[in-house]
């Protein structure tokens, strides 16, 4: 019979052992030119089922009340989510400002409809990503992210080159296109919707 101690290092080298998506394609080359495309879709911003059609790329404001850059509300390892994502060392979510689903019901309209928080550059994004890994966090949980997908492929893009290896979640209202979650595949490894109406 197997120890207890035998199946945690059995556990923990799988965990060890996975691969994020977004590496290989950081490797061949596919993950900057995904980041490019994603880039011009800000032109005419269609991210959302509101397709306001914004200029987003040269600072105009659209539904989501977000230019250029992502808005970052707070960033930490986040031991409150699902046991799966926090595991011991938390999920590493990252929380954006602004939201196109703008629900009557929002239990972060301070964040999302107030847009509180920093503005930040692909380069800002990268940076954080990187120190929640290096805080021990299982993975980048990108909370309320559908309407800056464009600043997370990028950021993700540097964050690659520069050590990144933690499994990306994605964790939406579920107010997505599925052209804007066509960009994404290849790059996050866990969606996570908030599933949040139905019908008969």
């Amino acid at each position: 019979m197997a120890s207890a101690g035998a199946g945690a290092r059995e556990n923990s080298f799988r965990l060890d052992s996975f691969e994020p998506a977004y590496l290989a394609l950081s490797r061949d080359g596919r993950l900057e030119d995904r980041a490019e495309e994603a880039r011009r879709t800000l032109e005419e911003c269609r991210l959302c089922p509101r397709a306001c059609g914004a200029c987003r790329l040269d600072g105009e404001i659209g539904t989501c009340q977000i230019g250029r850059h992502a808005v970052v509300s707070s960033a930490f390892p986040h031991l409150g989510e699902e046991d799966c994502l926090r595991g011991s060392r938390g999920s590493g979510t990252i929380f954006f400002s602004g939201c196109s689903l703008r629900c009557s019901f929002c239990q972060n309209a301070d964040i999302s409809w107030l847009v509180s928080g920093e503005e930040c550059s692909a380069a800002d994004l990268s940076a954080i990503m990187l120190t929640l890994q290096e805080r021990g966090c299982h993975n980048v949980n990108l909370v309320t992210p559908t309407h800056v997908v464009p600043q997370l492929i990028e950021a993700v893009a540097l964050a690659a080159s520069g050590g990144l290896r933690l499994p990306v979640v994605y964790n939406t209202g579920a107010y997505d296109r599925v052209e804007t979650l066509s960009l994404l595949d290849g790059i996050v490894d866990v969606y996570m919707p908030d599933f949040k109406f139905w019908t008969a």
